[in-house]
């Protein structure tokens, strides 16, 4: 398939060598480790298993070895499910937001001690390149040495933990992610925005946005995420929520209503302020993306871009956070000139500069991630969550993923529910 044969030529190319870390680490069956764990592997498109695969080993002066006590499933799983982020290989192991209990560290290893919890950044990062030194970790100039994203992007990110080849718990990604989304699109008190797409990001950013002072919000999604975000957000701000399904409206060229004329309705007519894309472009509304993107021509969809470009007001702002991996076609460059729209892409988060802000406001009492967190499972039974999540079954909306490893749950933690 596209990704396994993208990864294929890269292997065939060959990295750059700007890299200081060690690539395509992603199992360890070259280190003749001969003991094994449990990890959820890619076994190709739209299918993932369990399987025992070797532990883990110190390859380098600076690893440290968790044992895992808490993960989850994030959105971005399911573009390396789809296979629509490309260069992934048959038996990657997988996950990117991760907690855990330090087993091992190398000889290089001084602040992170063994025996200690650590919440791990979903971004590789030197701490020491230009962008390090920003705190911009998602950035990292050394961790990444992928020659078709450099030629693709005209740059890297860092290398990222349990993607794919080509690039407390939630610290790790989901709050960092959404902050960094409403901070670098920037909310200011009274603006009235719209989020597309009500899963933990675009719920947490709507938690953010409130934060910054936002009058209304106004989440564009379908059911059943709708009807949990609105029944999650805090009491005293339900007043300001509107909900748009965008499955009951229609779009593109039309007189009918469509998410676009209902957003002028709700904002007086000019559109909200803001846009927070919180998505991603592999999902196809109209039948002519989903035909160019299944034969390749384009890889993502510039729908849900522009319905926002075309929604918010003259000079709006429009923040894209959900993933896009490549180009898309049919996009609306006019409405983004000739009403002066800020189009602005948020990039991968940068962990390193929002996690000591967070955590200080978890721990404060300012921040509770737990309403996002709709269930409780079992590593043992992730396989299966994984479909269960891309169906978005039981009302599931962010999972934690308990180990053997995991202390009892905390307060306000989901019964556990599991899959046989």
């Amino acid at each position: 398939m596209a990704s396994q044969a993208a990864y294929v030529a890269e292997k065939a190319v060959g990295h750059g060598d700007n890299a200081v870390t060690q690539q395509d680490v992603s199992n360890y069956e070259q280190t003749g480790a001969d003991q094994t764990m449990k990890a959820l592997v890619w076994m190709g498109k739209n299918k993932v298993e369990m399987a025992d695969v070797p532990r883990p080993q110190i390859l380098e002066d600076g690893d440290v070895i968790l044992k895992v006590t808490g993960s989850t499933v994030c959105g971005s799983d399911l573009h390396l499910l789809h296979g629509t982020v490309i260069e992934l290989a048959k038996g990657d192991v997988l996950g990117h937001e991760f907690c855990g209990v330090v087993d091992r560290v190398g000889p290089g290893v001084r602040r992170v001690q063994p025996g200690r919890r650590y919440v791990a950044s979903f971004q590789i990062a030197c701490g020491d390149c230009f962008f390090c030194k920003q705190k911009l970790s998602s950035q990292c100039e050394k961790t990444n040495s992928n020659s078709a994203a450099k030629a693709m992007y005209g740059g890297r990110t860092a290398g990222m933990f349990g993607y794919s080849h080509f690039t407390a718990l939630y610290l790790s990604d989901v709050l960092s992610t959404s902050y960094n989304c409403v901070k670098d699109t920037a909310v200011y008190p009274k603006d009235q925005v719209a989020i597309f797409g009500a899963g933990p990001i675009g719920q947490m950013c709507g938690v953010f946005a409130l934060a910054e002072g936002a009058s209304k919000l106004i989440f564009v999604d379908t059911e059943p995420r709708l009807s949990y975000v609105a029944a999650h957000l805090p009491a005293e701000h339900r007043d300001k929520l509107e909900l748009v399904d965008y499955k009951k409206l229609s779009h593109g060229v039309t007189a009918r209503e469509t998410v676009v004329s209902r957003l002028k309705e709700l904002c007086g007519g000019r559109g909200p302020d803001v846009a927070l894309e919180c998505a991603a472009g592999e999902y196809a509304k109209g039948w002519l993306h989903w035909l160019e993107m299944a034969t390749g021509v384009e890889t993502d969809t510039s729908e849900i871009l522009n319905e926002m470009i075309e929604g918010v007001r003259n000079y709006g702002r429009c923040g894209v956070t959900g993933v896009y991996v490549g180009y898309t076609n049919h996009f609306n460059v006019g409405s983004l000139m000739q009403r002066g729209i800020r189009l602005i892409g948020n990039g991968q988060a940068p962990v390193h500069k929002y996690w000591d802000e967070l955590l200080r406001m978890i721990q404060e009492g300012k921040l509770d991630p737990l309403p996002m967190v709709s269930h409780r499972v079992r590593l043992e039974d992730l396989d299966k969550v994984y479909y269960k999540f891309e169906a978005r079954e039981e009302g599931m909306q962010k999972v934690y993923v308990e180990t053997k490893f995991s202390a009892p749950a905390a307060p306000g933690c989901p019964a556990l529910t599991t899959y046989s």
